[in-house]
Order: C-alpha cells, then structure tokens, then sequence
C-alpha cells in the first residue's frame, strides 16, 4: 500500500517486475526456448547471409550512382521549406527515391482503378445496344 500512497502524494517509486520465470514446478514437461527451436533456422540463414552492414553500403553505393525523377534541387526546397535542413546528399537523394515512389504508387493505384472503371463502362454499353 505504501506505493499507492506514494503514487497518490505525487512521488512515484520505480516498481520492479520480474521477468525472469524461474519457478519450473514441473521440470518434465519443459516447452523449447526462443533460442533453442530458432538454432537450427539461424545455423541455415547466417551461412549465406551477408554482414549487417554490408547490404546498406551496397544501398547507398547504388544510391550515389541513381539519379531520380525528382531533382535533388527541388527536394532540399522542400525539405527546407518545412523546416528540414540537411548537408547529407545521401539524405536528400534516399528522400527523392522515397517521394519518386510514393508518386509512382499513386500514379499505378490511379492507371488501374482507370482501367477497371473502363472495363466497367464498356460492358454496360455493349449491353444498352
């Protein structure tokens, strides 16, 4: 009670929760671990996989070499005009690849609700005649 009483008076004392269940009352019917049933995948997926760092370097190799849609110009206008202010071309060049995709996936979003509306109109006429 005496933290509540705490809580109630303003002063808040950290609480401590245990996390670590370590009470097994029935050793016989232990269930795997995290890391023990993931072992076997990790063993598979690390003899292939490159260093973590590594495929976020090829990233921005490729990304010096990509010149986007919309010109870095007129991204660090906008970027500064809603109060983002940036030295970093890497900075500059990964935000217009992410706005050149936002507007590609509008456009493609727009191109296919257009076609299906054409489909649609076209067998209502066919019907009418």
């Amino acid at each position: 009670m005496d933290s509540l009483e705490d809580q109630s008076n303003g002063a808040s004392t950290p609480m401590a929760v245990d996390i670590d269940n370590t009470d097994n009352t029935d050793s016989t019917s232990k269930e795997p671990t995290v890391e023990e049933t993931t072992t076997g995948a990790q063993q598979a997926v690390t003899s292939n996989v490159k260093p973590v760092g590594q495929p976020l370097v090829d990233f921005l190799h490729h990304l010096e070499d990509y010149t986007p849609t919309i010109p870095d110009a007129v991204t660090v206008h906008y970027l500064n005009t809603s109060g983002f202010e940036t030295s970093d071309p890497r900075i500059v060049r990964l935000i217009s690849v992410a706005a050149q995709k936002f507007i590609s996936d509008v456009v493609n979003d727009a191109l296919q609700h257009c076609k299906m509306r054409g489909a649609g109109q076209s067998k209502k006429t066919s019907k009418d005649k």
